[in-house]
């Protein structure tokens, strides 16, 4: 593997590797261009389709210049997760959940996992940045044998931290200890690395202040700057996103801000790069755009894009980012009758008739939860005005206007998103007087 090789002596991971089929780099399509307004800058870029193709092809223009990745991959947990896509549901019954797939985490055995999680692995050591960082997140399954692979790709003294972030739940487990924690293995591109202890400190615990003002001999000789808090040790509490209402999307093993939040302070600074190609709900995202980081971010599931694209949406700083397929085509022309338009001189209206939309066949039926429309379609789709819904909402506003600012023939496009993570679309030719 390349990187900086350990020792001849050093320990080795080694399976029965399959020879992996040419996987060349992906060809990429922008998409669209979403921005609060005309003159917003992009802060960052979102990638539909498979992360180590993707990779290869952002790598003559980003190797060695991502200064903090994140990567929470599947788990080899031999499960199939569903996102739930309901409103207004019961929590306390899943049965009742409406559901979609959200993501496969089956492999043949673990050296198929294996075969799957190396070579990304490579991949983003290359992409890192001299004094970046890489959070790899897993769980009891491969900790140990992504460390292995880490120390050969990194080397074994670039390890920087084994985070446990440990949380709470209900579990059926009752033939052993509940397994309520995650590893989070840290390795540094090299010794010049990032890590901000200011931005992180913590409160020290109630029980060491009601100590250390009971007794000046609390702390054996040494009194801590308790005013200032603490850098966090190597193990963290987060709740689990089902008990954070607020940032609940429905995606399947979505990660609570806060933990992201950690991370990116400590291992990054403002205008740094953070990217995550296993991104699912977009949770690096919002924690990198709201400390003022630049981000980039891969999944291969289209239900992960579209909870994405809502989710940035939703997002009070309205980030101005770009999106990009493999596909050179995005969505299917199916909106066009959901559409009602008026023209009232240089005034247009478009108004959404109907929130169900029709489409592949399925079992679960869909509805409409993002529209926006491109008012001056010339290239790829620019998102100028947009109707979202909230994700406890049940309201999605049905009208959309713009005014022209002069005469002349438009095309205007359409698109919109639906709760299965597929992506809609019309055009209308406008002439403007």
């Amino acid at each position: 593997m390349p990187g900086n090789r350990p020792s001849p002596r050093a320990v080795r991971l080694v399976w029965n590797r399959r020879e992996a089929p040419a996987s060349p780099p992906a060809v990429l399509h922008l998409a669209s261009d979403t921005r609060p307004t005309s003159r917003s800058a992009a802060t960052g870029d979102v990638y539909l389709g498979d992360n180590l193709a993707v990779m290869r092809a952002l790598m003559p223009a980003l190797e060695g210049r991502i200064d903090l990745i994140y990567a929470d991959p599947p788990f080899n947990t031999g499960r199939a997760f569903a996102a739930r896509i309901g409103r207004g549901e019961d929590s306390r019954k899943p049965s009742d959940w409406k559901k979609a797939p959200g993501y496969g985490d089956r492999w043949e055995d673990p050296a198929a996992y294996l075969d799957m999680l190396a070579p990304r692995l490579e991949a983003m050591h290359r992409l890192l940045s001299p004094t970046g960082s890489l959070y790899l997140h897993v769980d009891w399954r491969a900790s140990a044998h992504a460390r292995v692979i880490l120390d050969e790709i990194f080397g074994p003294d670039r390890l920087l931290n084994e985070i446990i972030w440990a949380y709470h739940g209900p579990s059926p487990i009752v033939s052993a200890f509940k397994r309520k924690h995650d590893t989070i293995l840290v390795y540094t591109k090299s010794r010049r690395y990032r890590f901000d202890a200011e931005a992180v400190r913590v409160p020290y615990d109630s029980a060491t202040v009601r100590a250390f003002a009971s007794s000046p001999r609390a702390g054996f000789g040494k009194t801590p700057n308790l005013a200032r808090g603490k850098v966090p040790e190597d193990w963290w509490y987060f709740p689990v996103v089902a008990r954070l209402h607020n940032e609940r999307t429905g995606y399947p093993t979505q990660k609570p801000l806060g933990l992201m939040q950690r991370m990116i302070l400590a291992s990054s600074r403002k205008g740094d790069l953070v990217a995550d190609f296993f991104c699912g709900s977009g949770t690096t995202a919002v924690a990198a755009a709201r400390a003022g980081r630049h981000w980039l971010l891969c999944d291969h599931s289209p239900l992960a894009i579209a909870t994405v694209y809502r989710r940035l949406a939703l997002e009070p700083s309205r980030p101005g980012f770009r999106l990009w397929t493999t596909r050179s085509r995005h969505g299917s022309a199916t909106l066009g009758p959901h559409l009602r338009w008026r023209t009232r001189g240089r005034s247009v209206e478009v108004e959404l008739q109907s929130e169900k939309i029709r489409g592949a066949r399925t079992k679960v039926g869909a509805e409409i939860n993002l529209w926006e429309v491109d008012w001056d379609s010339d290239g790829p789709f620019r998102s100028r005005s947009r109707s979202v819904r909230g994700w406890r909402s049940d309201a999605l506003p049905g009208l959309l206007r713009h005014t022209f600012t002069r005469p002349g023939q438009f095309q205007v496009a359409v698109r919109a998103w639906d709760s299965l993570g597929r992506v809609h679309t019309a055009r209308r030719r406008l002439t403007i007087r």
